[in-house]
């Protein structure tokens, strides 16, 4: 099999610094990372096993509710995918990514979908070359960040605290001994950027390059990409505006002081909600009880 390039892909709880993290390795002068795609479980779960079917990929893809975000024309994708001959399904989704790093002049591509933590073995399947990026964050901070927000699993505290252990946990089992995943904090990547970018890059095969370090320049640009989410129905999920506000933070540096925005964010009975929901979990992570 043709050896290709290691492909990153951002996974971990939602609000967990997994859009950070995006921004800081796109602005790589030669990877690009898209806007959340989510679709690949759809896709193979209604492409079906056996060779591409160029039509249903266009299909399926170009009718999901992130693809405005892409600002790809469905004409181009179908183009790209009639040249493949004898393709897989992992091969239009190369051609995906490979139109988007086009787009933005790069010639490497990556994907941050946290729910993709979930999904490992159906994409390291498919994309034999996947790299595994797992960001954990504090699950109080994943609590004060995400519980009003569109996309939160919940409004109720320990029901966000059982997810962040869920997922955690349904990542790491799907990681097993991967050589292919890699486990980082939230809290380190704000404490020193540098150091575990540059972890990150030998990871992934990738020269360090300093201009990862001044992603927030171009932060809110690259925000800008994201569009209004709409229900199939024509009704508005999120307007686009909204989505913009909700990624405000990370339109600035990494700022260490976000990794205790919760003590004051949340009140002490929240934490300790939070807390005791996290159970084990937290304190095997090595984060303080309190």
């Amino acid at each position: 099999m043709k050896s290709r390039l290691p492909v990153p892909f951002v996974v971990g709880v939602p609000r967990s610094g997994t859009t950070l993290l995006r921004l800081l390795l796109d602005a790589h002068p030669r990877l690009a990372i898209p806007p959340e795609t989510a679709f690949i479980p759809m896709l193979v779960r209604e492409h079906g096993p056996g060779p591409l079917d160029p039509g249903r990929f266009v299909e399926l893809v170009a009718g999901f509710e992130t693809w405005p975000d892409f600002h790809l024309a469905r004409e181009t994708l179908a183009s790209r995918l009639e040249l493949l001959a004898g393709a897989t399904l992992g091969d239009g989704l190369r051609a995906f990514y490979a139109l988007y790093a086009e787009r933005r002049g790069k010639q490497r591509f990556g994907d941050k979908t946290p729910d993709y933590g979930l999904a490992i073995d159906s994409i390291a399947h498919l994309l034999p070359e996947a790299r595994f990026l797992h960001i954990i964050r504090d699950p109080r901070a994943v609590a004060a960040s995400v519980r009003h927000l569109w996309f939160s699993p919940s409004r109720n505290l320990s029901e966000i605290a059982a997810d962040w252990v869920r997922r955690i946990q349904t990542t790491r089992e799907q990681a097993g001994a991967r050589a292919s995943t890699y486990e980082l904090r939230y809290e380190d990547l704000l404490a020193d950027p540098e150091s575990m970018l540059r972890e990150i890059c030998a990871f992934i095969d990738l020269d360090f390059d300093p201009q990862m370090l001044a992603a927030h320049h171009a932060a809110a640009a690259r925000l800008d990409e994201h569009e209004g989410r709409w229900r199939p129905d024509g009704t508005l999920v999120i307007s686009k505006a909204d989505r913009l506000a909700a990624q405000r933070r990370v339109t600035g540096p990494p700022n260490l002081a976000r990794a205790e925005a919760w003590r004051t964010e949340l009140g002490a009975d929240e934490q300790a909600l939070v807390a005791a929901a996290a159970g084990p979990l937290l304190r095997a992570l090595g984060y303080p009880e309190r």
